[in-house]
């Protein structure tokens, strides 16, 4: 029994030795990993209630909307930017109110919505659509060369068409008529053949004089095309 009672003992001197050397740091990293995990459960907590309250404001601005309420409108869209700007529910709520203000004939304000989902919001598809109504609010007040910068932005290929588009009202409004053609042109070229915008792009196209006239060879204008050759007389029919 003594030899046992020796190995134990032993064995409890290096495990207490062990201990004062590393004792510090396994306690560090056990209350490290704790903190890291109460963390994740509060972030997601914290995440979660963020969005709940969020949802419950974008429906305020859904109903404010319905029933043309502008005041309750504004104020839950500013509540949203305010409180809530990380979730996706700001931006959108932006662009609701962009398009309440403009119609309202708030343009300044309008502008001012539009300018904040294109500089706070994360998701690049909603930048894009906010760049595009930035461009249609200038054209509106007649800035044609500041919407040709606007739409000059990268977008995806999803806008392709729109952005060309309204690049060609832009043009149009200009007095760039051929331009604006080309413009349409490549809207044309993106749009699905069955797509009923295509024949509304066509339209103003079609307005402009149609598509622009390609160069002749060498950059000189085109030759004029050769009189046509008349056909001869069909052989008449032999008598019976």
């Amino acid at each position: 029994m003594g030899v046992y009672d020796l190995e134990e003992q032993e064995q409890l001197d290096d495990l207490k030795a062990w201990w004062q050397r590393w004792g510090n740091t396994v306690t560090a990293v056990i209350v490290a990993a704790c903190i890291a995990a109460a963390g994740v459960q509060g972030w997601r907590w914290y995440t979660a209630r963020q969005a709940q309250e969020a949802s419950t404001l974008f429906g305020v601005l859904s109903q404010a909307v319905r029933t043309n309420d502008l005041p309750k409108a504004k104020d839950s869209t500013a509540q949203l930017e305010d409180k809530f700007s990380r979730t996706g529910y700001a931006p959108r709520a932006a662009l609701v109110l962009a398009k309440l203000l403009f119609d309202s004939g708030d343009v300044a304000g309008a502008r001012a919505q539009v300018q904040w989902v294109i500089e706070k919001s994360d998701e690049t598809e909603l930048k894009e659509v906010a760049r595009y109504r930035m461009a249609e609010i200038l054209l509106n007040e007649k800035q044609y060369d500041e919407a040709l910068k606007v739409l000059d932005a990268k977008h995806g290929e999803p806008f392709a068409a729109l952005y060309a588009d309204l690049r060609g009202d832009a043009l149009a409004a200009a007095g760039r008529a051929a331009d604006a053609k080309a413009a349409y042109q490549a809207a044309l070229a993106k749009l699905d053949a069955k797509s009923q915008y295509k024949a509304y792009v066509q339209v103003k196209l079609d307005a402009l004089g149609g598509a622009p006239e390609a160069p002749a060879p060498g950059g000189g204008s085109a030759a004029p095309a050769a009189p046509a050759t008349p056909a001869a007389p069909a052989p008449a029919a032999p008598k019976k």
